[in-house]
């Protein structure tokens, strides 16, 4: 069955379960998936049950698609996502992303938990994402083009809207959340980075590191999105130069501790969109 076909049927599926249209994707992380309580009126999916999607495998990943309204928006939330460690094609980790611009969305809040790899950052930060690197050894843009679905060549410089960066930072300082701002290299994972790769990172201009987002980011910007807005939650830091351990564990509590201050900023953000 050809992508579109399956689209199309994930998409007459949701639309059954609600006649909301929504206008603001949201993407949660490890362990920030709690901001799906907060939308009104929501009517949650679990992944098991929409035609061709993956299931989230990974402990702090609810797995549900949660549609409602949140900041004055009607939002679609993933609660949870799908990473290239888990197995599963860039194709089909993407294909969520593909469902909600179906559903007519014209912005995206995309957020996730990583490694800091900036010396001047700290484990709770919220790194809003200026630009990214792919070092994940994939694209999902590989194989044929559709051209209506996207161009072959889509350009990736700009694609965080500067002045939803500026937003956000002027917001986080508002309501004293501690944010930075700064560069998202994504790598395959599932094992954290050696001393030597996070130090060659560093060089590369990255300031943190994690598993997942380029690929939703790199879709969504070939599908025509509007405007995205990126959050890193800093839940450890890795910047190679010390014996820095760190397990899944601490990442999501990291992550959990974040919550107070990330809630709030989400909230205003889709207020502002």
């Amino acid at each position: 069955m050809e992508i579109k076909a399956k689209i199309q049927q994930a998409v007459d599926f949701i639309r059954t379960k609600t006649k909301v249209r929504p206008q603001v994707a949201l993407v949660l992380g490890s362990g920030l998936g709690k901001f799906a309580d907060e939308i009104k009126n929501a009517i949650a999916i679990p992944y098991e049950q929409i035609p061709h999607f993956p299931v989230s495998t990974v402990k702090g990943h609810a797995g549900k698609l949660v549609i409602g309204e949140a900041g004055g928006k009607n939002v679609v939330a993933m609660q949870g996502r799908f990473h290239f460690y888990e197995g599963y094609s860039m194709h089909e980790i993407t294909f969520p992303m593909r469902v909600m611009l179906a559903l007519g969305i014209d912005d995206l809040i995309i957020t996730n938990a990583s490694g800091g790899l900036n010396r001047n950052f700290k484990v709770g930060d919220l790194m809003i994402m200026t630009d990214h690197i792919n070092f994940m050894g994939g694209n999902p843009l590989i194989g044929r083009n559709d051209d209506s679905m996207g161009p072959r060549f889509p350009p990736m410089q700009g694609i965080y809207t500067r002045d939803l960066v500026d937003a956000a930072m002027q917001v986080g300082r508002a309501i004293g959340a501690p944010v930075e701002r700064g560069v998202y290299l994504a790598v395959s994972g599932p094992n954290y980075e050696t001393a030597a790769e996070l130090r060659a990172f560093k060089v590369w201009g990255a300031d943190a590191v994690g598993m997942s987002t380029v690929p939703e980011v790199i879709v969504a910007v070939h599908g025509g999105i509007k405007r995205i807005l990126g959050i890193s939650c800093i839940t450890d830091m890795a910047t190679g130069e010390s014996h820095e351990n760190v397990n899944h564990e601490e990442v999501i509590a990291a992550a959990a501790s974040a919550q107070p201050y990330f809630l709030k900023l989400i909230q205003q953000m889709l207020e502002r969109l």
